[in-house]
């Protein structure tokens, strides 16, 4: 799959059809023609990588506690879709492995967003990067997270793979951030987000994402103003098939 980010993104697979961050997320992304999901990453207790989002296992499974005090076999224990709706009970939560072999398997570009724990920035973007190069026949990927340190480490881990700063809005000093982790793209919370400032950015060659989007006219409003892509949990509600090539 050649290297190019469509005007949708998946958030969380389509976070507003199908429970965050699961298989069936994934499918259900593809399945409303999304060609690019993005998921959340972060280590377990026994450094094995899963997708969730919160640090607590409360909200979106049967769980408890913190993901990060757990070990995978007990995670693979939990039910991650009846708080979404009895049709997902049972859905689990999947490792990274798993969900690189759905994305290859539905040919999707991926979002792979590290969250990590603290003290532990360079154990997980290893993780990840050990995942990614040994996986066979790998979908296309472009790697975020909103933490510097792992942005910048990632630059080492995993050069050949595109990157990204995430940030709730554009920081004075957007330029140097982006020359020091040689990022290819900004990603940046929509209601921070005006003309200028995309426009500014994108000059450089960094493209701007715009996060996350469920309502139509905005997301047009948005690529009025020159934004490149928008993550939606709803792309059945805003998509458009049209592709931008990065």
């Amino acid at each position: 799959m050649a290297f190019s980010l469509p005007n949708f993104i998946g958030h969380r697979g389509a976070a507003g059809y199908a429970p965050e961050n699961t298989l069936a997320s994934i499918h259900k992304a593809a399945c409303l023609g999304t060609s690019w999901v993005e998921f959340d990453v972060q280590l377990t207790y026994d450094s094995e990588l899963v997708l969730f989002h919160d640090n607590s296992l409360d909200r979106t499974t049967n769980g408890s506690g913190l993901l990060a005090d757990q070990r995978l076999k007990s995670l693979k224990d939990l039910d991650a879709g009846s708080w979404f709706g009895s049709d997902f009970t049972g859905e689990t939560i999947p490792t990274l492995t798993q969900a690189l072999g759905t994305a290859r398997e539905l040919d999707l570009g991926c979002n792979v967003e590290i969250k990590s724990s603290f003290g532990r920035e360079r154990e997980t973007v290893r993780a990840v990067a050990r995942t990614i190069v040994n996986f066979p026949k790998s979908p296309t990927i472009l790697v975020s997270s909103f933490c510097h340190e792992t942005v910048h480490m990632l630059k080492y881990y995993l050069p050949e793979v595109r990157r990204a700063l995430i940030v709730r809005k554009i920081p004075a000093n957007w330029q140097s951030l982006m020359k020091r982790m040689q990022c290819s793209s900004l990603h940046v919370s929509e209601e921070s987000l005006d003309q200028r400032q995309v426009q500014m950015v994108q000059s450089t060659g960094i493209k701007v994402l715009a996060f996350t989007i469920n309502d139509r006219k905005r997301a047009e409003h948005l690529f009025a103003m020159g934004v490149s892509s928008v993550f939606t949990d709803v792309p059945g509600k805003i998509f458009s098939p049209m592709t931008m090539a990065v």
